[in-house]
């Protein structure tokens, strides 16, 4: 007579088809864990570990995902030539408008108009150059004309490479404007604070290492934030001068299209940058020193930043793109400066 029960064998099978059915299941409702890319600019480090951990715990509350966030420094320019040659940015957060403008330039990565597409021109921070020196300010330093005396050496990261570098250059140049002074002598000034410069470093983080931790040089040129942090890790070694006149150093953020579209996960993208514009966000970056753009914030960290005359890049040199075209081009102002 023909079994009419189910053998052993078959429970099994039915035991495990089950499981694998559940397991399938359970692996179709959980959320999928998703990546993201931040290529930022060197002094921005410490804030990233601590600003992505709060936007991870945020994202998941939200929508039940885990999201793992992955970072990318070095000099600003250097980075934004790196997503332009390939590197696969979500998120572009750099040290200037220009290097993000060359993202659309040389090959479409983000709009035109990338700046239109969050408030304060997409940068929820500000910064300036200020001057770190000896404990004790051996050498006297007070003001950008200190810093072209014969035996002061001065440390600034390369203009070609570094945001940083960037704004430290412009500041110079836009102090002998704000004083009333033209081109020809902006130039003169700016050749001989370069000569004070015993070595280029590509981005601001070398250069804090060169004059931090190497013991190059009197003067570091470099963010407000920076020169906190350095104070910060290293001890009461440093004093931070406020020169009279400095260069608002706004830092802007995008979405980079094209690999967020490619990635799949422009929602993400778009609510991390969005973050950055939170309440929880700014309060973040003025723990890290940075200047902040929504006002609660900005007015409850206020005793922290120094109120000093601020000139912004389009006061003084008309635009990013401008700036970039007359003063760093390959054999611009910069290129002519330098040459020894």
């Amino acid at each position: 007579m023909p079994n009419r029960f189910p053998t052993r064998r078959v429970f099994t099978t039915l035991a495990l088809a089950a499981t694998l059915a559940g397991a399938a299941f359970s692996a179709a409702a959980q959320p999928k864990a998703l990546e993201l890319l931040n290529v930022s600019y060197d002094p921005t480090r410490e804030l990233y570990v601590e600003f992505n951990a709060a936007f991870a715990k945020h994202w998941k509350a939200k929508t039940g995902q885990d999201v793992t966030i992955k970072q990318s420094h070095g000099g600003s320019g250097k980075q934004a030539r790196s997503i332009i040659d390939g590197l696969d940015a979500d998120v572009a957060t750099l040290a200037l408008a220009g290097d993000t403008d060359a993202l659309h330039t040389n090959g479409g990565w983000v709009p035109k108009d990338w700046q239109k597409r969050l408030p304060n021109a997409s940068s929820p921070t500000n910064s300036t150059t200020v001057f770190l020196v000896r404990k004790g300010n051996p050498k006297n330093i007070k003001d950008w004309d200190d810093l072209i005396k014969p035996d002061v050496s001065v440390v600034i990261p390369n203009p070609k490479t570094s945001g940083n570098g960037k704004y430290s250059y412009l500041a110079a140049w836009g102090y002998v404007i704000k004083k009333g002074g033209d081109d020809a002598q902006a130039k003169d000034f700016v050749t001989k604070l370069f000569k004070n410069v015993p070595v280029l470093d590509t981005g601001g983080r070398g250069a804090t290492t060169t004059f931090a931790q190497r013991e190059i040089g009197d003067a570091l040129l470099t963010f407000e934030n920076e020169v906190n942090l350095i104070k910060k890790e290293l001890g009461d070694k440093f004093d931070v001068v406020y020169p009279s006149t400095s260069i608002l150093a706004e830092n802007p953020i995008s979405v980079v299209d094209k690999f967020a579209i490619k990635h799949k996960n422009q929602a993400l993208a778009q609510a991390y940058v969005e973050y950055h514009f939170s309440e929880a966000g700014q309060e973040i970056a003025a723990q890290h020193y940075l200047r902040p753009s929504v006002a609660s914030v900005a007015n409850k960290y206020k005793a922290r930043f120094r109120n000093i005359e601020l000139f912004s890049v389009g006061d003084v040199f008309g635009s990013w793109t401008k700036a970039q075209k007359v003063h760093f081009a390959d054999g611009a102002l910069f290129d002519q400066i330098y040459q020894r």
